[in-house]
């Protein structure tokens, strides 16, 4: 595998689990089981989905489009996201849907942020209370820019990518985790090595931001690892939806992912398709756990068919010329710390 199919991977995960997700999102996992048992494709989202309903096979949701938002304004500042461009773009994302009568808008913690914005409040404490998963599902294209070494740096710069919305400990602790894991992934390491690092970030990230009362997101993912490990998966997705959760809490959604990529080292589509069959936030969750599969495992190890059924429901991502972009940031970070080092 070449480092653009690791890099290529981690979008295409993202927008593969985000897909297969968008029509059970929402749903208890005894309606997905008895509906579709596990999915081994795109379907559109059932009349019963308040937030999908309308939406055909294949057809991405806010996971992806704001990552890809977050990818650009990554390329477009070298590596440095402005805050306030930032917030614009994704008010102006919101806009959009709203106008056309989406239900699947902002996050909780991404609009009580923009919204202080707009009432004047300063960028820096906006994000002072965000603590859903919101920076952790659209942190992918950060994995892609910065290396994973050294791993301080690469979480900093997570911290700075997202604080106008999640300028928390257990936000930036779940973002950093993900981004870390696909930045090990990209750089050659195997699903094992990447999420190890992810433990190790997630570790770093809890002490950047404001404080808020959140179970500590490091421990979560050694303890959703380990409660699944050597488990069928159908029993896995079992005790990951009583007991880890599925929820759009950060110290739900993110151990919740990474416990399903343990379960599925070498496919990252099984990654992606049992993980939106879990219920729940289950879109975020399989679009986190999509990127870290598919940036560990590469491009080319997702099926033709179905990269080919996502293209044609979603023309206007054009996901591999943005990872190409990412990793020329990634490359001038990577020189610049060796500038540094010198």
């Amino acid at each position: 595998m070449s480092i653009e199919d690791r890099a290529r991977g981690a979008l295409l995960g993202l927008a593969i689990g985000d897909a297969l997700g968008m029509p059970t999102q929402n749903l208890p996992r005894e309606i997905i089981a008895e509906r579709y048992g596990v999915l081994d494709t795109f379907v559109d989202a059932p009349d019963d989905n308040v937030i999908s309903r309308g939406q055909p096979a294949g057809r991405v949701t806010d996971d992806t489009d704001q990552a890809v938002i977050l990818g650009r304004l990554l390329v477009e500042g070298n590596g440095t996201v402005d805050q306030l461009r930032f917030a614009q773009e994704l008010m102006a994302w919101h806009k959009r849907m709203v106008a056309l009568g989406s239900a699947d808008l902002l996050g909780p913690s991404t609009l009580r942020a923009l919204n202080l914005l707009d009432q004047g409040v300063p960028v820096e404490e906006t994000g002072r209370w965000g603590d859903t998963n919101g920076a952790a599902m659209r942190i992918a294209p950060a994995g892609i820019a910065f290396p994973p070494d050294p791993i301080a740096q690469l979480v900093n710069r997570v911290a700075s990518a997202g604080r106008v919305t999640h300028n928390t400990g257990v936000a930036i602790a779940g973002a950093a985790a993900v981004a870390a894991a696909v930045s090990a992934g990209v750089d050659g390491a195997d699903l094992g090595q990447a999420l190890d690092l992810a433990v190790d970030a997630a570790a770093l990230g809890a002490r950047l931001g404001n404080y808020v009362a959140a179970a500590e997101v490091a421990a979560r993912i050694t303890w959703a690892r380990e409660l699944v490990a050597k488990r069928a998966p159908e029993h896995a997705l079992d005790l990951i939806y009583r007991l880890v959760g599925t929820g759009v809490a950060t110290q739900e959604a993110v151990p919740a992912a990474l416990a399903i990529c343990s379960l599925f080292r070498t496919d990252p589509f099984a990654v992606t398709r049992y993980a939106a069959s879990l219920g729940g936030d289950c879109d975020t969750v399989a679009a986190i756990a999509g990127a870290v599969a598919g940036a560990t495992s590469g491009a080319a190890a997702f099926p033709a068919d179905i990269v080919a059924r996502l293209v044609e429901a979603n023309p206007d991502l054009h996901l591999n010329s943005l990872a190409d972009q990412l990793l020329q940031v990634r490359e001038a970070v990577r020189d610049a710390v060796r500038e540094s080092g010198k």
